[in-house]
């Protein structure tokens, strides 16, 4: 796991809290920057998941390349 997807876990959780603290105490500052560290989180997240995506593929590909040039040995 990409350590993006932590911190963007982090950031939406700590920001979904501010946001819910800032309703509750009725200060829209405080709402704002939670909707806004939440959102950064999800972006972080999302930033994680293209770099795992990425690195799965990569690794997917070199196997199958390494699969592919073990059978053309067999075969002579």
């Amino acid at each position: 796991m990409d350590k993006n997807r932590v911190k963007g876990a982090i950031d939406q959780v700590v920001g979904n809290a501010k946001r819910h603290i800032g309703d509750v105490i009725g200060d829209i500052r405080t709402q704002a920057e939670g909707a806004g560290q939440e959102f950064k989180g999800k972006l972080e997240t999302g930033k994680g998941k293209l770099k795992d995506a990425a690195r799965e593929a990569r690794d997917n590909a070199l196997a199958s390349h390494q699969t592919g040039a073990e059978s053309k040995r067999e075969e002579r």
